[in-house]
């Protein structure tokens, strides 16, 4: 539902009721992971997507029927042996769906929305398998802890609510957790489906070149906040990278030790130059970043890792600096370049092995990971 927060929220405030299908579970080959959503609004208009168009027919039919009785329902979709041109997945995995109206009763859903579609970190835990009585209730959970809502039942069940939405919360991340009805952690009686709300992960580009308005266009495309850094003011200029949310004119590594990164934040070292590259890569190497890479021949590469050894670096840190930077697709351009590095960072953070599918029998929708940074 959060992931459609900007505009399920300008719904909300112009009083229209709606209905909002979200993916709680996953099996298999599915192409969308737990929080997908496809939201229609009583005059049918509709947002978002739950399967990448096999099922989105079937599900839209269940947001209408919600909006008409007022109740919330799972539904699973999966591929049909028998007829190819039944509702399912051709994909052959499974989904689980729920459906909930979100009408005027509903005001944890529509907190949730408002805060998502402010920018305010948040997080909505709700009861996705259970007893009937349970299914769709709804916590929505803040950083400090404070709540609205709940989920019914034992007191319990909602202390262990706050305490799990706030882990995933302080991750980015979306999941279910398996609860007893009475909050201890004995799977078997509910799930919970926690969508976390945070803002755009950062991607910082160091080194103002052609190649950096690029990769800041394609940081933009994939959902990032983008801040391009260079220590020389007549490069690092608004005229060269316009699509850039920031631009800083410092020396690198006394930026990067002074700003604010996370594990979702992606580092792309552009300079290709030693006075700047060995002491940002030394700085860089030390935090708990999700992506490090840097430009560079392979030559380039062996005189960098071997300035940073005698600069301290251990070789475990090394083996986090994806150098040269990008994937092998023969990229000449600048924008072919992009694409390689995206493609990488797309690679790392699903665990993707940039290897053709064709001729593979990997397969192509891995399992959701439940730690899924995702840009907004």
């Amino acid at each position: 539902m959060l992931d459609l927060a900007g505009q399920v929220h300008a719904w909300a405030e112009e009083g229209r009721e709606f209905a909002v299908a979200t993916v709680v579970a996953v099996g298999g080959s599915a192409p969308r992971p737990p929080g997908a959503a496809l939201a229609v609004a009583g005059d049918g208009t509709a947002l978002g997507s739950v399967s990448g168009g096999c099922v989105e027919g079937a599900v839209y039919d269940l947001c209408t029927q919600a909006l008409q009785d007022g109740g919330t329902v799972v539904e699973r979709f999966g591929y049909s042996d028998e007829d190819a041109f039944a509702v399912g997945l051709t994909c052959g995995g499974t989904i689980d769906v729920m459906v909930t109206p979100v009408t005027a009763g509903h005001c944890v859903e529509k907190a949730a929305l408002s805060a998502a579609a402010a920018g305010e970190p948040v997080a909505l835990a709700r009861v996705v398998r259970g007893p009937g009585g349970l299914l769709g209730r709804a916590l929505l959970v803040r950083p400090d802890g404070s709540r609205e809502g709940g989920l019914g039942g034992d007191p319990g069940l909602d202390r262990t609510a706050v305490a799990e939405a706030r882990a995933l919360l302080d991750g980015g991340r979306t999941g279910t957790i398996e609860l007893s009805e009475d909050g201890s952690h004995c799977p078997g009686g509910l799930t919970l489906l926690v969508e976390s709300a945070v803002p755009p992960p950062r991607m910082i580009v160091f080194g103002a070149i052609d190649f950096a308005a690029a990769v800041v266009r394609m940081g933009k495309f994939l959902g990032y906040h983008v801040t391009v850094c260079d220590a020389r003011p007549v490069f690092a200029t608004r005229a060269r990278f316009p699509e850039a949310d920031e631009i800083v004119v410092d020396w690198p590594d006394r930026y990067l030790g002074g700003t604010q990164t996370d594990g979702r934040t992606v580092l792309c070292v552009l300079t290709h130059d030693a006075k700047f590259d060995v002491p940002l890569l030394k700085e860089a190497l030390r935090l708990p970043v999700a992506y490090i890479g840097a430009m560079g021949s392979r030559r380039t590469h062996r005189d960098r890792e071997r300035r940073l050894r005698e600069e301290g670096v251990s070789a475990r840190d090394l083996t986090r600096l994806r150098s040269p930077i990008g994937l092998d697709l023969g990229a000449r351009t600048p924008e072919e370049t992009a694409v390689s590095i995206a493609a990488e960072i797309v690679a790392a953070r699903h665990g993707g092995t940039g290897a053709p599918l064709t001729g593979s029998d990997r397969p192509i929708h891995a399992p959701a990971r439940t730690t899924q940074p995702q840009p907004a």
